[in-house]
């Protein structure tokens, strides 16, 4: 059996960044930046510890509060504009090897510039350098924007261009068609995991031996100056149902789930109202949702209900066909939910609201589950526990129904097989 590796997750971030003053613990997208790093590293199933290096007291603070480490605060040597990466790891190592007898198997370094993380980035980085024995590290990499072995040097002293690398079997590299020449990749700030043996018997973070861990190209940003970041928030708005996000919880699906409450329009419909010229409104439904609704009262116990802010009759004559109540004209659909799930003797536990817009997120504080259709709004997006496949009036509810069903089925199973 092989042994579990003690996995060191650091976080450097120093208080002296001059292009972005007070960068690690600026708000980035609601939240301070370091949080980002923090909770990849919190929500990784391999980090044994999330240990952040820097000499500011406050950032040492904030990061206190995300859950991370502060044992020890940065020595202000190793905090300077040009100190580098490879004496403020070892510090943090031979800190905790003196002072706790601490002496992880891997240390994964993550930059606090570089926020947008795949979800399961930080194991997928350690899996493959435990799964390659010779390996020293593995870094993130994407394909280069630029061909290197189309780039040049100049000479100082007499101006000539020179090529800067040349590619065996091809005399003139840069004349050549890309696709004849080899792929190349630049290495980002995302993640570096790096055998401590290797840190220290080679005076390296790389190693001799280095594998990558590809990325997608969509998740790189690398927070340098003030422009990036407006660029790197709205890149992680796109992607907030793929990455890690302080915004979200995703707790876990609910265990026996007994009330579903929804929004309508969004969820429901398309979001869209078509009126005639005499004022009347109409929307669009899937039909496949009323009969998932069927299916899911007849094979299961859970209840339905919608909430919504509309106060059309096309809301009230939907759910009359469908068969389920409705509260209409609520603004406040938090306090709604409340009553309704006292009145029925439901609990948060039991309890998934289904929404689409930022007038839905007041829920997430009552039920106990959120879930969002594939189109809600980015922040909805960016904080609910579930993101469906299928857009709202597409087949989002129908999704959800099947989900549930499948559920019970293997509630039913196991008590089944348990003689329950």
């Amino acid at each position: 059996m092989v042994e579990k590796q003690e996995v060191l997750a650091i976080i450097p971030a120093r208080g002296g960044s001059k292009g972005i003053p007070g960068k690690n613990i600026k708000p980035f997208a609601g939240y301070p930046l370091i949080a980002y790093s923090i909770l990849a590293a919190l929500r990784s199933e391999q980090v044994s510890r999330v240990v952040v290096s820097t000499d500011d007291e406050e950032i040492a603070r904030i990061s206190r509060e995300w859950g991370a480490e502060v044992p020890f605060m940065r020595p202000a040597e190793l905090a300077q504009d040009h100190s580098t990466d490879y004496p403020v790891i070892v510090h943090a190592l031979e800190w905790l090897a003196e002072h706790e007898n601490y002496h992880p198997d891997v240390v994964v370094q993550l930059r606090p510039t570089s926020p947008v993380r795949p979800t399961r980035l930080v194991d997928d980085a350690i899996d493959i350098l435990l799964a390659h024995p010779e390996a020293d590290s593995v870094r993130g990499v994407v394909p280069s924007a630029q061909n290197p072995f189309k780039m040049w040097t100049i000479d100082p002293d007499t101006g000539e261009m020179k090529t800067l690398l040349t590619v065996p079997g091809i005399k003139e590299p840069y004349n050549a068609p890309r696709q004849a020449l080899p792929d190349t990749f630049w290495q980002t700030g995302h993640i570096d995991a790096i055998r401590v043996a290797s840190v220290f018997e080679k005076e390296s973070l790389s190693g001799d031996v280095i594998y990558p861990l590809y990325i997608d190209p969509k998740f790189t940003v690398d927070i340098d100056i003030p422009s990036d970041w407006p660029v790197a928030e709205a890149t992680l708005r796109e992607l907030a149902a793929e990455v890690v996000d302080p915004a979200n919880l995703r707790r876990a699906f609910p265990a026996r789930p007994r009330f579903l409450v929804m929004d309508f329009d969004g969820v429901f419909t398309d979001n869209r109202v078509i009126v005639d010229e005499n004022g009347l409104e109409s929307v669009r439904a899937d039909r496949s949702d009323g009969l998932g609704f069927g299916l899911l009262k007849a094979q299961t116990p859970v209840e339905c209900m919608i909430i919504s802010k509309e106060r059309n009759l096309v809301v009230a004559q939907r759910a009359k066909k469908l068969g389920i109540p409705v509260l209409q004209a609520i603004d406040d659909k938090a306090t709604a939910l409340r009553d309704e799930m006292r009145k029925r003797g439901m609990r948060a536990e039991e309890t998934i609201f289904v929404g689409n817009d930022v007038n839905d997120l007041p829920t997430l504080d009552v039920a106990g589950y959120f879930v969002a259709p594939a189109d809600s709004h980015p922040e909805v997006i960016r904080r609910a526990d579930l993101i469906l496949t299928k857009k709202g009036g597409r087949g989002a509810l129908r999704e959800l129904c099947d989900m549930l069903i499948r559920h019970w089925q293997t509630i039913s199973h196991h008590e089944t097989l348990n003689g329950d």
